[in-house]
């Protein structure tokens, strides 16, 4: 049985192309339930569409597709209780959405937060660890490193299990 089919908040952080997505969505697929991808990235340019390209081939035609870049509460308030497995990759896209959008970072995380407390079911949650570097040079950089940090702690404390993902391998940090 997977981590994932037990039910609760499964975090799984990890640098870029870390190979976290593709653990996260192994755990989501082995999980025996029907699998929901959902997503929070905006393809502002031809890279971030490549990005976006690449994580649906990869996927496959099993997953349902839920693209939201800023209520993941409400959308994960619609799928409790459905018996599905839910992936949200990945927290730190919503986080810079929220940012160029100028919401409230607290509240929104917090509304987050909560909604995952309520959940009742699996989700898979993806984010990228960006404390793991030089400080920043520039005001919104610092920002949005600070708001993933205090992010990852929250859901970290929350979350049944934790997995730390570098080089494709994944490191159990919690459960």
């Amino acid at each position: 049985m997977s981590v994932a089919a037990a039910g609760g908040v499964t975090l799984v952080l990890g640098g870029a192309r870390s190979g976290k997505s593709a653990y996260a969505e192994w755990l989501v697929e082995n999980s025996g339930l029907k699998p929901v991808y959902l997503a929070t990235g905006r393809a502002f340019d031809g890279e971030m569409e490549e990005r976006i390209a690449s994580h649906r081939q990869r996927r496959g035609d099993i997953w349902q597709t839920i693209e939201e870049p800023f209520d993941l509460s409400g959308v994960l308030e619609d799928l409790s209780g459905n018996g599905q497995a839910v992936l949200v990759d990945c927290l730190t896209l919503w986080l810079t959405n929220l940012m160029l959008d100028q919401r409230d970072i607290g509240g929104e995380t917090g509304r987050f937060c909560h909604s995952l407390n309520t959940y009742n079911g699996t989700v898979v949650l993806v984010s990228n660890e960006v404390g793991l570097g030089i400080v920043p040079e520039n005001d919104m950089a610092r920002a949005f490193r600070d708001h993933a940090g205090r992010l990852h702690q929250h859901i970290a404390s929350l979350a049944e299990t934790v997995w730390f993902v570098a080089a494709g391998l994944p490191l159990k940090m919690k459960g």
